[in-house]
């Protein structure tokens, strides 16, 4: 080959992307899916027949014993598990070849260089870069999916559903994962690039991204700001001056797009469902089949006891005695590959936890975890397994802890409380479902207790001595009253909360009940911020009597307490006199008021269409500082952020803004509206755009 003549090399960028299911990155670069055939035009070259070399490499110091370096001539079919080329037509200097790639071939980008030994030049010849990505449409593909609407859901859609709340009042909001935003592609690349195992070995780790067990735990160490500088800082304070309110985003996209433009300096903040979201969308962008997982009454086991332990003292106040928690809700990935370190009964949904909560390994990562294997107690498999299943199955024990004494005493335990309707968006559809049957047998069946104690069994934890965990008396004991707390009427923020302490004596003989009751703000994690409101009252129930008590707590008392997750602890700690304590609790998601968003006229791909959000304030004083933010893939490019005047009381607002859709299909508006008043008011609208 001259080396006068630099070839010019024609991608065919349009038909390969259609082939690949690429045709969404924004990307001027070829951006094609490993195990499938992709075609290139290049001219330039002298006696094409002859024979040409091309060569493929990617990373530092590319070899073929690392498998990051391929060379490969031209052969008359394309080859299943090796690097091939095939030429398809030549034309007065111009080639056309389809080029093959293995189904476990590295992913990355690659450069690309032919070769001519006709000539007698030695040197190789760029003709440029490419993307090479995982391939869920290819079956000799690790991360295969036979489903396409599920491939469809998993890689390719942009728009999804988060669930939060509690169990008793689940709510789901949407976020923006835009996996296919300008730029995303190249920021999931140099994210791999600064992870600890490529600084400590480049050579090593881009040899092991073939594999998406090794990719999913490197990445969910990255998405998180702890050891590496990652991407998210989180902060679960309920403080988060110096940055954002980890509830004020609707999108990865935002964040990711921070992260770079700061130099790779950690964006503030982040809660769960913020680092799940993250990793949604570097794993879908790099074509791993990945969905995000609520689970309510979600268990913190700090010490791998399989127990949760909460403390109360003699007031009802929820004591930070313990490390361990149950969170409201802790959202998680699934991502779908095969196990070939574990064998193939374990193919399928993997847990990946980018939130930093516990250590592995000596650093904040989590996961691969089998969700089979969570489901049937193999909490010796890799990785991460007690964990995860402590997470939806530990047991509760709650204590009164006498600080003078420090003396602690049972009050009760509860083997039913974690993990529970656990939830993820449905294909194709804005619906939730419930996926707690994967994670584990019937709550309380005699196959769900028995792997539990497997589970135990396993971990060591059935002979070994444990001082700390109650007698077998202490957990057979029975309290001679019960109770709980009802709502009574709406509960949104601007409200009064009022509420229904239901008493109920179980015995034949009248007992008298000392009652201490405290309301705390919490954060989602249960964590008490600020203390609301308390009252003690004694009450004497007469035999098998039930009896109300009203309470009532005035949204004066609990608007400048709240924390942004709008969730209140209410506790009513039970002294009966010559019985056991009793303990009534309950976690209280405030709803905030709604906003009402209408597109007006049709949606139609390149013109423009009026869009109006409707907000009612609904307390008897003004809010300030009203702003509204909308983003949405395809439909707008970057975020849309309006300030709004101040409302007056009960004063409504319209606030009107154009849109020019520009891809035909069901598109998702996200919209979230914040005032001084109301921190994170948020709701979602399908668009359905036409031609």
């Amino acid at each position: 080959m001259a080396a006068a003549s630099q070839p010019s090399t024609n991608w065919h960028l349009k038909e390969n992307a259609r082939d690949h299911h690429t045709s969404k990155f924004s990307s001027k670069e070829l951006v094609v899916r490993r195990g499938q055939v992709f075609s290139i035009s290049f001219s330039g070259v002298e006696q094409p027949e002859q024979n040409l070399t091309f060569i493929s490499e990617t990373g530092p110091k590319p070899s073929k014993a690392n498998k990051t370096q391929a060379t490969f001539g031209i052969s008359s079919t394309a080859s299943k598990d090796s690097w091939s080329a095939v030429l398809q037509s030549t034309s007065s200097n111009t080639v056309t070849i389809s080029i093959s790639t293995p189904p476990n071939a590295i992913i990355g980008r690659y450069k690309l260089s032919v070769q001519s030994t006709a000539s007698g030049s030695s040197a190789p010849t760029s003709l440029g870069t490419f993307v090479l990505l995982f391939n869920p449409w290819s079956s000799g593909d690790d991360v295969y999916m036979s489903n396409k609407a599920e491939c469809e859901e998993y890689v390719l859609e942009e728009f999804g559903i988060i669930f939060a709340g509690n169990v008793n009042r689940i709510s789901g909001f949407g976020w923006n994962f835009g996996q296919f935003q300008e730029d995303i592609l190249n920021i999931c690349l140099s994210m791999l690039d600064r992870s600890l195992n490529h600084r400590q070995d480049p050579v090593t780790d881009v040899s092991h991204r073939n594999d998406p067990k090794y990719l999913g735990r490197v990445l969910s160490a990255m998405v998180n700001a702890n050891d590496d500088q990652g991407v998210v800082l989180g902060n679960w304070s309920g403080n988060y001056d110096g940055g954002k309110n980890p509830g004020s985003w609707t999108g990865s996209g935002e964040i990711l797009q921070n992260w770079k433009k700061s130099g790779f300096r950690p964006v503030k903040y982040g809660q769960c469902w913020v680092f799940a979201a993250v990793l949604t969308t570097v794993l879908r962008c790099l074509g791993i089949p990945t969905r995000t997982i609520t689970n309510f009454s979600s268990a913190h086991d700090v010490d791998g006891n399989l127990r949760v332990d909460e403390y109360y003292d003699a007031s009802g106040n929820h004591l930070n005695r313990s490390a361990d928690s149950i969170w409201n809700f802790h959202v998680w990935n699934e991502s779908w590959f095969s196990r070939s370190d574990l064998g193939p009964s374990y193919n399928g949904w993997q847990i990946l936890d980018a939130t930093p909560q516990e250590e592995s390994g000596g650093i904040y990562q989590c996961g691969p975890a089998s969700r089979v294997a969570i489901k049937e107690g193999e909490v010796d498999l890799e990785y991460d397994c007690p964990f995860v299943f402590a997470e939806v199955n530990a047991d509760c024990m709650y204590w009164n802890y006498d600080s003078a004494t420090r003396k602690k005493t049972l009050i009760f335990s509860k083997s039913t409380t974690v993990g529970q309707a656990i939830s993820t968006k449905a294909v194709g559809r804005d619906d939730r479902v419930d996926v707690t049957n994967d994670y584990k047998y019937e709550e309380g069946s005699k196959k769900e207790r028995d792997i539990f104690k497997k589970a135990r069994k396993k971990l060591g934890l059935e002979d070994k001595f444990d001082p700390t965990a109650p007698t077998p008396k202490e957990i057979e004991q029975k309290p001679d009253i019960s109770g709980k707390f009802k709502l009574d009427g709406s509960i949104e923020v601007g409200k009064d909360l009022n509420l229904i302490l239901v008493l109920t004596n179980l015995q034949s003989v009248a007992k008298t009940v000392d009652v201490n009751m405290t309301a705390w703000s919490t954060v989602y994690t249960r964590k008490p911020v600020n203390e609301i409101w308390k009252d003690s009252i004694s009450v004497t129930l007469s035999p098998k009597e039930e009896k109300q008590y009203p309470i009532k707590i005035p949204y004066m008392e609990y608007q400048q307490q709240l924390t942004t997750d709008n969730m209140i602890q209410v506790t009513a700690l039970c002294h009966v006199e010559g019985g056991i304590q009793v303990l009534v609790q309950r976690d209280i998601s405030l709803d905030n008021p709604e906003i009402d968003i209408q597109v007006l006229g049709e949606a139609k791909v390149n013109q423009e269409v009026d869009v109006e959000v409707v907000f009612t304030n609904p307390i008897d004083t003004e809010v300030t500082g009203c702003m509204l933010q909308v983003e949405g893939n395809d439909l707008l490019r970057g975020i849309l952020r309006i300030d709004m005047p101040p409302l007056q009381a009960n004063e409504t607002s319209s606030t009107k803004f154009k849109l020019t859709p520009f891809e035909t299909g069901s598109k998702h508006l996200v919209v979230h509206f914040s005032c001084d008043k109301f921190a994170d008011i948020k709701t979602f609208k399908m668009v359905n755009v036409v031609n």
